[in-house]
C-alpha cells in the first residue's frame, strides 16, 4: 500500500506548438535542453580560456574562435554518436530488421555513452587538425558537461521516460502512461515510481558538475592534463551505476527469468547495461587521474 507518493506535474513534453498548413511545428523541452546546454557550455568554456593563467604554461589549449569550431564538431558527435549507441548497445536486433528507421532521431532512442565516444571520436579529429592538447581540450569540454547532462535528465522528467523502480519512498512520483503504470500492483492501485531522473540530475548534474568547478577554479586541475577528463569519467560512471539500481531495466533485457532486466547474469546477479558501459568509463577515468598525478610528481620532483 502506498502511503505517499507525489503526482506527476502538470507539464507536457512541448514548450509551446502549433500548426503551419495542417502540420504541428513544436519546440520540446528535450531539445531545448540541448539548445541551452550547449550555450551554457560555450560560454562557460569562453570564460575558462581567458583565464589563461589556469592553463598548463601560463597558455589556453586554443582561442575562442578554435573553441566555436570544437562545439560544431561537439553537436555532431552527440547527435550521431548517441544515436547509433542506441541502436547498437540497446535495440541491434530490432534496427538490424528495420534499417530505414536508424535515422529517426525524433522518435526518441539515444544513447549518453554512445554520445561520449561519439565526442570523443570528434574531439580527437578536431585536435589532430589543429595540433591541440587531446587531454586539455578534453578537461575543457568535461568542466562544460554538467549543465547540459542536468538540463537534459530534467527534460526527461518532464517528457515522463526513463523512470524508476516500483517503490513505496515517501517521494515516489506517479508517472503517466499506460506502461509507467504496469507494474504489477493490485487492481486500482496507482504504480508509484523512483524519479531516477533526478537522481541522475543530481548526481551528474549538481554534484559532479559542482566538484569540476571546484577542481578548476580552486585547485588548479587544469594544470593537470587529465585531472578533469578522468574525474569526470569515474565520477559519471560511478553516478550512472548507482542510479542503475534505482531506474527501470530496459524492457528488452527483462524476462520471466531475469525481472530485474540485467544484460550480464549468473545465478540472479550480474550487471545492467548501463552498469557494464560505465566500467570502462570508471576505469579509464581513474587511470587519467593517476596519470595526471604521477606526472605532477614528475615535474616537481
Amino acid at each position: 500500500m502506498i502511503a505517499l507518493t507525489l503526482p506527476f506535474p502538470d507539464i507536457g513534453p512541448n514548450i509551446f506548438a502549433f500548426e503551419v498548413m495542417g502540420r504541428e511545428i513544436a519546440l520540446r523541452w528535450y531539445a531545448m535542453s540541448y539548445i541551452v546546454g550547449i550555450v551554457i557550455g560555450w560560454w562557460m568554456g569562453t570564460r575558462l580560456l581567458k583565464r589563461e593563467v589556469a592553463w598548463p604554461r601560463n597558455e589556453a589549449p586554443m582561442t575562442s574562435e578554435a573553441l566555436s569550431d570544437l562545439i560544431t564538431w561537439i553537436i555532431l558527435g552527440v547527435v550521431l554518436g548517441g544515436r547509433l549507441g542506441f541502436v547498437l548497445f540497446y535495440q541491434p536486433a530490432y534496427y538490424a530488421q528495420n534499417p530505414g528507421e536508424i535515422l529517426q532521431i525524433w522518435q526518441g532512442g539515444m544513447s549518453f555513452h554512445g554520445g561520449a565516444l561519439g565526442v570523443l571520436l570528434a574531439g580527437l579529429v578536431f585536435c589532430w587538425r589543429n595540433r591541440i592538447s587531446p587531454l586539455s581540450t578534453g578537461d575543457l569540454i568535461v568542466v562544460c558537461t554538467p549543465p547540459a547532462l542536468l538540463l537534459g535528465r530534467l527534460a526527461n522528467f518532464i517528457n515522463a521516460e526513463l523512470w524508476g523502480r516500483p517503490t513505496d519512498v515517501p517521494w515516489a512520483v506517479i508517472f503517466p502512461g499506460q506502461h509507467a503504470q504496469d507494474c504489477g500492483q493490485a487492481l486500482g492501485q496507482l504504480c508509484a515510481r523512483h524519479p531516477s531522473q533526478l537522481y541522475e540530475a543530481l548526481l551528474e548534474g549538481l554534484i559532479l558538475g559542482g566538484l569540476l568547478l571546484w577542481l578548476a577554479w580552486r585547485r588548479n586541475a587544469f594544470k593537470m592534463p587529465g585531472l578533469m577528463c578522468g574525474t569526470f569519467l569515474a565520477g559519471y560512471g560511478i553516478a550512472r551505476s548507482l542510479v542503475e539500481f534505482f531506474r527501470q531495466p530496459d524492457s528488452q533485457f527483462q524476462s520471466v527469468d531475469n525481472p530485474l532486466g540485467l544484460a550480464l547474469h549468473v545465478g540472479g546477479y550480474g550487471l545492467t547495461m548501463g552498469q557494464i558501459l560505465s566500467l570502462p568509463m570508471i576505469a579509464i577515468g581513474l587511470w587519467l587521474v593517476l596519470r595526471a598525478r604521477r606526472q605532477i610528481g614528475l615535474q616537481t620532483a
